[in-house]
């Protein structure tokens, strides 16, 4: 994958913008059709919920089938190996810090990441996660924990059965979005823009131009209405 250092060293450009700065941005570089993830794609709900990472990416696919007829001792057996032939997260021993995981599961409603798994990942440095399908369960969990996510919906079916593991680190598409290993993921209450990596630089210098600009005027409406000035404007 990419040096870590490089990686670090773009997130560092993108700190403290929004994601309407960077939207601005690409406009900026004439991607104005591209980048925008989908409005359906919400943060889970707590203050201020906002980050940037850099690309990583899983895949799955539905679950075939069967589901086996089996009684729950039984089961309990089928799902060890569930869990190590067929649904499995080899990604997650990957993650380096300042990733950003992009997980598609092909719209299928289950809850692949929950409040432990999440916590191992955050233990490595993951920023956060955007998630076609459910994907996320524990949500009560997941919000005190601070752990960010992007989705379409909440889910809460565990994996088994239900999905089944492709790949990782491949190109991937998310609410109308292509998204490869190694791109600028920005999140925030307005949602999630995807930035090819390949612009990222020139991206960041002209949404930090209208960022810049626009944090000039409200500071002046700031000052007028005798309002207190915090990081927004300062």
């Amino acid at each position: 994958m990419f040096d870590n250092k490089e990686n670090l060293e773009i997130i560092e450009k993108f700190k403290r913008l929004r994601v309407t700065d960077v939207r601005d941005g690409m406009d900026w570089m004439g991607y104005h059709h591209y980048g925008s993830v989908h409005h359906s794609f919400r943060p889970l709900f707590r203050p201020r919920a906002s980050t940037v990472g850099i690309a990583r990416t899983a895949r799955y696919v539905p679950y075939e089938g069967p589901v086996p007829g089996l009684p729950p001792e039984e089961y309990t057996e089928w799902v060890k190996m569930y869990y190590s032939k067929i649904c499995y997260d080899p990604w997650g021993a990957d993650i380096e810090p300042g990733d950003f995981m992009c997980i598609d599961l092909c719209g299928v409603d289950v809850g692949l990441i929950g409040s432990n798994n999440s916590l191992g990942h955050t233990k490595k440095g993951n920023q956060g996660y955007l998630i076609n399908g459910g994907g996320i369960r524990d949500t009560d969990e997941v919000v005190i924990q601070g752990t960010n996510v992007w989705t379409r919906f909440i889910s809460h079916g565990m994996d088994q059965a239900r999905i089944r593991y492709i790949d990782k680190d491949c190109p991937i598409g998310i609410g109308g979005v292509a998204i490869y290993p190694g791109d600028v993921v920005v999140a925030d209450g307005d949602g999630v823009i995807i930035v090819p990596r390949k612009v990222s630089a020139d991206v960041a210098k002209y949404a930090w131009q209208e960022a810049s600009a626009d944090k000039k005027g409200r500071k002046k409406h700031y000052t007028d209405l005798g309002m207190a000035l915090d990081e927004t404007v300062d």
